[in-house]
């Protein structure tokens, strides 16, 4: 997982607040007091404040935009001197033509890409825990990661060298077989298909990297005693390993699920074509048409807080149930 503005801070704080923590009397603290604790910390604040400046100055300070939202923006006035129309672009989206569409598409293709992409780098996980030899487990994975690294404009390139009617080579395949050709890109009803097979076929081995350090932090002594019981492999997997990662699962399954109102922008916008837009055409790929091309930025701004605030819902709602069903959540 790589070291972002947002997680960085989420790992310096609690060092932070380890630290902070010796110094924390009881009642109110003095100004003298509260200079003295940063000073003593300040190397600490100091690492701290390139993750703060990111986070200020690409996730806070956009937020004066939202506002365009709820006006008629236009660039010779700017966004103070537009004027207020409250919730006119929120109602635009389900009177529009295609909106009730990339909705449905939205949450079709989300839902169907988390429960076809998820519980593959878990699997992923336990098989490659089961692997012997460090060499031949680090030469699997490394394999595995490689995927993460392509672009989707270049898998693109790849899907159509696999596809293309004309000239992919699985149609060579099936035509060499006297099987008619398939037209898999341009055919709704294969696309969707295709994009959940590329997301695990990019996603599943870099996915692994969070499994495996949460499965490398279980005690080997749990093992151990197991052997001696006389578990197998099987076993072991199932009463040990599966569990012991559970928190690991449940909290990216939580994060995931405030994701379904977006979808994965770079990957559609590359393999769709218009013959599939009737049920490859999300809402991100919408935004990008209406905003960047029609430059309807108040309409897009819209949508976009729409969705962001669906998201954030459905991630309360998932820690709720997670934690009503005996769960631990993480909020």
């Amino acid at each position: 997982m790589p070291l972002t503005a947002g997680n960085s801070c989420c790992i310096i704080i609690p060092i932070m607040a380890g630290r902070a923590g010796k110094h924390r009397k009881s009642g109110a603290v003095s100004t003298g007091t509260l200079i003295k604790r940063l000073l003593s910390d300040k190397y600490l604040y100091l690492m701290m404040l390139p993750g703060l400046a990111i986070v200020f100055i690409f996730s806070y300070m956009p937020m004066y935009g939202l506002q365009i939202a709820f006006k008629d923006f236009k660039i010779r006035d700017g966004i103070l001197g537009s004027s207020f129309v409250g919730l006119k672009h929120f109602a635009r989206l389900f009177t529009h033509p295609d909106g009730r569409q990339v909705i449905i598409n939205t949450l079709i293709i989300s839902i169907n890409t988390l429960i076809w992409t998820f519980p593959a780098p878990v699997i992923l996980s336990l098989l490659l825990n089961e692997l012997n030899g460090k060499v031949f487990k680090r030469t699997v994975q490394s394999i595995l990661y490689l995927p993460h690294f392509i672009s989707w404009a270049v898998i693109n390139g790849l899907m159509f060298g696999f596809f293309s009617i004309t000239s992919g080579m699985v149609n060579k395949v099936l035509v060499s077989l006297g099987l008619p050709a398939v037209n898999f890109l341009s055919n709704p009803a294969t696309f969707r298909q295709l994009l959940y097979l590329t997301s695990i076929w990019k996603g599943a081995g870099w996915g692994t990297i969070i499994y495996m350090a949460a499965i490398s932090g279980i005690d080997p002594t749990l093992y151990e005693a197991a052997i001696i019981d006389g578990a197998g492999r099987i076993r072991r997997m199932l009463s040990i390993t599966l569990p012991m990662i559970s928190f690991t699962i449940v909290t990216l399954l939580i994060l995931n699920v405030g994701n379904v109102m977006s979808s994965n922008f770079d990957q559609i916008y590359n393999l769709i074509s218009p013959a599939v837009y009737s049920v490859g055409q999300t809402i991100d790929v919408f935004v990008y048409e209406q905003g960047i091309n029609k430059m309807n930025y108040s309409f897009t701004t819209a949508i976009g807080l729409f969705q962001q605030v669906i998201n954030f819902m459905l991630l309360l709602a998932t820690n709720k149930i997670v934690r009503m069903m005996g769960s631990e959540g993480f909020l």
